[in-house]
């Protein structure tokens, strides 16, 4: 049987644990004055948040506030990503934008948010997962305040970065904390349903902001303030801390900003790449990105004290299961931009027929991540990571066949259901098995390895595959143009899906989820 580090205790100031729960530190009373009454004056503190021993249940109250917050949190930076992009005509017009500021106001966000998200999940693990998250949350209020208040594209874009600094606490830290909080036999169905909640915060973006920008773009932002709100103060009540016990005396200054500049090189390179034709700007950042990520092997290999342990891909499960997640997420960042094109340009719908297309898929998600994930706990994480990317890439080779004058009902709806119906299958099995793969001291890190993986993945897709099949500048606009391209584009997508289960197949053990987890 494999062993797992047991939950954490709760910890007071300075990391010394407080086995009373109430956060402190010591185990004595505090005095008020000279009298040493034991009690302080005033409105008495609410204990700290603790989980009990064994850690959350699903089920309980405590659990389902945690699971609520986690969602809210990572949902805010989800739903970011995809409400931002109905607006740009919106705030193009009213700031005076060109194409260019546009384009920065969206790769100002992914930019630092890429770049940043390593440091991100090894930052919960080190100074606190909880007061990660929420510090998180903050900075993304701030921000999408100022976004909100910003009278000129500069200021717009400089805080869009920060939104970016924001998010890349928050999308590690909630399943960091889910994975530490969340008792073991708990953790897959936590996860499940995670996922699916999400999963809908990102693809109601398009409809959410359609619906606000009716009103004024600057609503968009808005939004994310009674959101963060939220999190704080449901956080500071109900999520517990947690930390790890193995936590380095001090931060790798040299390979965070290693791992910065690599991701932030490489991003820049595929976001900008397609747009100047892979001009010197973007050979450069690429050139600095690969730099800065061979820099970072090296620095994480030598120093004591390294962001991403390198003990973390002595897990062979860990590794293929990443390998495995670069695959399926290419393949989807893929189909998700092609197909909308495909309905648009040569089947002439409108851009929000065109992404509710997709809502089936959600609605799947919704309602069976969390069973799908309860389920690969009993069966083990093979079965569903070799079926779900199967069931998937057959929906996706159905949907290569979409073209000029077919119909919703008949020819693209069959795609998109197999397709849901893969992903419920995948996607929870898959996180959950990531991070049983990591120890429980390094879930923050294990998650934010997984998250730029998975991140990566998609930009690579988006960057590379219009190119590879001869798709290139204005034939985005001819049907007979496109229609051949994204044919033979999402069949290599439904090839990469493939790719992943077999993957799946000779990479991951057959047996339980809880025997792949580390052993002593």
């Amino acid at each position: 049987m494999s062993s797992r580090t047991p939950p954490p205790q709760p910890v007071g100031p300075g990391g010394v644990p407080d086995h009373h729960g109430t956060g402190r530190r010591g185990t004595g009373h505090r005095g008020t004055g000279h009298h040493g009454t034991g009690h302080r004056r005033g409105r008495p503190r609410r204990p700290a948040a603790t989980a009990p021993a064994g850690g959350l249940r699903a089920g309980t109250a405590q659990g389902r506030a945690v699971l609520l917050v986690l969602v809210l949190a990572s949902g805010m930076a989800f739903l970011d990503g995809t409400v931002v992009n109905v607006a740009l005509p919106s705030i193009g017009a009213d700031l005076g934008a060109d194409v260019a500021g546009l384009q920065w106001t969206v790769t100002a966000y992914l930019l630092t948010l890429s770049s940043l998200i390593l440091l991100g999940g090894s930052l919960g693990d080190r100074y606190g997962r909880r007061r990660v998250l929420l510090v998180g949350a903050v900075a993304f209020a701030v921000a999408s305040a100022g976004c909100a208040l910003a009278p000129d594209v500069p200021t717009l874009v400089a805080a869009r970065a920060v939104q970016g600094v924001g998010g890349a606490l928050l999308t590690p830290g909630g399943l960091a904390v889910l994975q530490a909080s969340f008792a073991p036999q708990d953790r897959a169905r936590a996860i499940g349903t995670w996922s699916g909640l999400t999963g809908v915060a990102g693809a109601a973006g398009p409809v959410v902001g359609g619906w606000l920008v009716a009103w004024d773009w600057r609503a968009v932002f808005l939004l994310n303030l009674p959101l963060a709100a939220a999190v704080v103060v449901l956080g500071l009540r109900h999520v517990p801390e947690s930390r790890s016990p193995e936590r380095a005396p001090s931060l790798d200054v040299p390979g965070a900003v290693a791992s910065a500049v690599g991701l932030g090189g490489l991003t820049y390179a595929l976001v900008a790449g397609p747009e100047d034709g892979w001009g010197a700007p973007s050979l450069v950042a690429a050139a600095v990105g690969v730099v800065g990520l061979t820099a970072f092997v090296l620095r994480e290999r030598r120093t004591p004290h390294p962001v991403v342990p390198p003990s973390l891909f002595s897990s062979r499960v860990f590794t293929v299961v990443n390998v495995g997640t670069f695959a399926v997420y290419a393949a989807l960042g893929g189909v998700m931009l092609l197909l909308v094109l495909q309905l648009q340009v040569s089947l002439g719908w409108s851009a929000l027929a065109a992404g509710a297309a997709m809502a089936p898929s959600t609605l799947l998600l919704l309602l069976l991540s969390g069973r799908s994930g309860a389920a690969a706990a009993r069966t083990g994480p093979r079965l569903p990571l070799v079926v779900g990317p199967l069931v998937a890439a057959v929906g996706v080779a159905l949907l290569a066949g979409v073209g000029p004058g077919d119909t919703y009902p008949v020819d693209v709806l069959p795609g998109v259901l197999l397709l849901g119906a893969g992903l419920v299958v995948t996607v929870a099995p898959l996180t959950a098995t990531v991070l049983a793969a990591a120890p429980d001291a390094l879930s923050g890190t294990a998650s934010g390895v997984n998250n730029a993986v998975a991140r990566s993945a998609g930009l690579v897709a988006v960057a590379a595959l219009p190119a590879v099949v001869g798709l290139t500048g204005a034939a985005y606009a001819d049907p007979a143009l496109l229609t051949p391209a994204y044919r033979a584009a999402t069949l290599v997508c439904a090839g990469l899906l493939a790719l992943g289960a077999l993957v799946a197949l000779v990479g991951v053990p057959g047996g339980r989820l809880d025997d792949v987890a580390p052993r002593d």
